[in-house]
């Protein structure tokens, strides 16, 4: 199969639910001791020019204004009255010279019939609109920078600029069904990109090609934005958590750590997968992938709504440690005594995911990064996750010699670690495997599809 994918589920019918997103903060904020009526106010992005050039820089939707509009057309307006409950979309009129050259936009007709709002206007009667004498003068709610200087609100007896991000922030982290179903057509298509990657792999030369494979697939298949960028890393780059050359030649290299996911209609995948350049797991690779594995399906069988993830995190590192114990890296002490040392930090530094939606690193997570402990410092996620988020599950170890030979100057560190068995390991690189998984009551569901196994993995590349 080529890198269109025909046999793809269809993306999730009907309107995005902007209306009820709206009426949601609108709630939450009157719960925390906002005010119960008057106006939430949000700007889309600018159109923004490249320096030196005559087109458009890369457009990318802020989420805050299409979390209550679902549209993602640049230099629109929204207001939502919360009283009326009444949601105003204001989007750019007919420009008769930029139609020259770029054809129409979207026209308010078309917006009634494609968005969940009540009323569509020019973005020219902005400002009509909020000093109309039908608009409610109560209080306004805006985000601080996020207002054009041509926009008024000397109508309005109080302007709050403290309430409405974290509101949206704090209501994004639970996803309703037409999010769930983005999130879920965007890992059918990164899993299918992943898939070509795999088929790629025995015949590719540089990485480069490999993360054409992945980019072109995806667009292919309708998702023509990546989430964040392509992490396609080779050999002992598999190591670097946020590689970013993605250029370097494959040959005389052990393993390809792909970390790699589009967005379909703002909404994010991110997907992890390492497997063998050759096509089979030297001995070395597939036991810490084996490991890896273990890690990850552990914490899965422990995730569920209302778990702490510090608890999950926790129990990540405890099997990292068994397993690096079974191989001989490290030695010493017993399993406690290993744990509070944070040796296993030295091969597992980033936390075990984070919450995904309309940002790769959702918001909600309540990171903590001046933790003091090591362990947790790196958490983007802190607390009890709840039903209908969506967490990404991404275990990890990693053989990174510039996190790990300065630690073995450290005796706190290396009475724990045999450096003769370490020697066997460092050409493995990292291994890494990340799916996104939606939390239920009871338990979750993986909503990533992307061939995970080590068997599946290395049937897959040996069949093309």
């Amino acid at each position: 199969m080529g890198l269109a994918n025909h046999d793809l589920p269809p993306p999730p019918s009907g309107k995005y639910p902007a209306k009820a997103h709206a009426r949601r903060v609108a709630e939450f904020i009157a719960q925390n001791g906002g005010p119960k009526d008057g106006i939430i106010y949000l700007e889309a992005q600018k159109t923004a020019m490249v320096e030196d050039d005559d087109q458009a820089a890369h457009f990318r939707q802020r989420r805050f204004f299409f979390y209550l509009s679902g549209c993602a057309v640049p230099d629109a307006y929204l207001a939502y009255d919360i009283k009326n409950d009444h949601l105003t979309l204001f989007i750019p009129p007919i420009d008769p010279e930029d139609v020259i050259w770029s054809g129409l936009p979207l026209l308010e007709k078309e917006a009634m019939e494609k968005y969940d709002i009540d009323s569509c206007k020019p973005s020219t009667e902005v400002n009509s609109y909020l000093t109309s004498p039908e608009t409610p003068h109560g209080t306004i709610l805006a985000i601080p920078k996020q207002v054009a200087d041509h926009v008024t609100f000397l109508s309005f007896k109080e302007t709050n600029w403290d309430l409405l991000k974290n509101a949206i922030e704090r209501c994004r982290v639970v996803k309703d069904e037409h999010e769930i179903g983005l999130i879920r057509h965007a890992n059918a298509i990164s899993s299918h990109a992943h898939t070509e990657v795999m088929r790629m792999v025995k015949n590719a030369r540089n990485e480069r090609e490999l993360m054409g494979t992945f980019v072109g697939a995806c667009i292919s298949n309708g998702g023509r934005e990546q989430a964040y960028g392509c992490i396609c890393a080779s050999g002992p780059s598999g190591a670097t958590l946020h590689y970013v050359h993605n250029d370097l030649p494959l040959s005389e290299k052990l393993n390809l750590l792909i970390d790699a996911g589009c967005e379909y209609n703002c909404y994010c995948s991110d997907i992890t997968r390492t497997y063998p350049l050759q096509g089979k797991f030297t001995k070395e690779s597939r036991e810490i992938y084996d490991i890896v594995d273990e890690m990850q399906a552990e914490c899965m069988k422990a995730l569920k709504a209302n778990v702490t993830w510090e608890d999950l995190h926790a129990l990540a590192h405890e099997i990292a440690i068994d397993g690096l114990r079974r191989l001989g890296v490290l030695t010493g002490g017993n399993k406690k005594e290993l744990f509070d040392s944070r040796v296993s930090t030295l091969f597992l530094p980033h936390g075990l995911g984070h919450y995904l939606g309309m940002d790769t690193h959702d918001c909600g997570g309540n990171a903590n990064y001046e933790d003091p402990d090591p362990m947790f410092r790196y958490l983007r996620i802190r607390g009890t996750v709840p039903a209908n988020s969506v967490v990404t599950v991404e275990p990890g170890i990693y053989f990174c010699r510039f996190i790990i030979e300065p630690a073995l100057k450290e005796e706190k560190y290396a009475k724990f670690i045999d450096k003769a068995v370490l020697e066997k390991y460092w050409d493995v690189g990292g291994v890494r495997i990340e799916d996104d998984v939606l939390v239920k009551e009871n338990g979750c569901e993986n909503l990533t599809t992307a061939p995970r196994s080590w068997d599946e993995v290395e049937a897959l590349i040996h069949s093309v």
